[in-house]
């Protein structure tokens, strides 16, 4: 064997023990993870992504015949999503009319906010509804159209068997403290800022 050989043998065999070791702490760990409950997500930050991954949760919710409700905050909706997930076990909502800097009317925006607010809340106690996506929620708490009280108050009254993630940049601090998961995605590079325009299939 020579000095190349005698080195590749080394190298599989110190990888095969640090798997191993691996493995034995990730079983470990499994086997320590006893608890099954339903989860708050949250998915903030300034990078893009946070509702492309709420959105992915939703297929995923879909996919396994969980009854699923989308709550559109802010935002003029997204039907290229919508229709490509279909209708027999989601129930889609767009409660925004767009951009704040689009629609400057504060009292209509907090209007649209809070009767959204009252649908996800239909959404939370419904028993049939397993998954339920606060698209820009965050949004709305950041701009003080809701309080994040009513908000955290609001999903301690979510019937069992529920998920519920939450998207936006902002998250307030009770809100993160309060959820089970969290995500901020931070922006790197954006090709906006370039003045690379939005594009059908990735933004919309």
């Amino acid at each position: 064997m020579n000095t190349a050989q005698a080195e590749d043998v080394s190298a599989d065999t110190t990888h095969r023990e640090q798997m191993r070791e691996l493995q034995t702490q990730m079983r470990a760990k499994i086997e320590a993870a006893t608890s099954k409950r339903d989860l708050v997500i949250v998915n903030t930050g300034n990078g893009k992504g946070k509702s492309t991954a709420a959105f992915g949760m939703l297929a995923r919710n879909i996919g396994h015949r969980r009854r699923s409700v989308v709550v559109q905050f802010v935002k003029a909706g997204d039907a290229a999503i919508h229709r490509a997930l279909g209708d027999e076990f989601l129930t889609w909502h767009c409660v925004g009319e767009g951009f704040t800097w689009d629609t400057q009317n504060r009292e209509r925006d907090i209007a649209s906010a809070r009767a959204g607010w009252e649908t996800a809340l239909t959404a939370l106690r419904d028993p049939e509804v397993r998954f339920v996506l606060l698209d820009e929620l965050n949004i709305v708490l950041q701009c003080g159209y809701l309080t994040t009280e009513e908000v955290v108050a609001g999903l301690k009254t979510r019937a069992a068997g529920k998920h519920v993630v939450i998207t936006g940049r902002g998250a307030p601090p009770e809100l993160v403290a309060f959820a089970d998961l969290v995500t901020e995605m931070r922006e790197v590079k954006h090709p906006f800022a370039a003045g690379v325009q939005a594009q059908t299939g990735v933004e919309f």
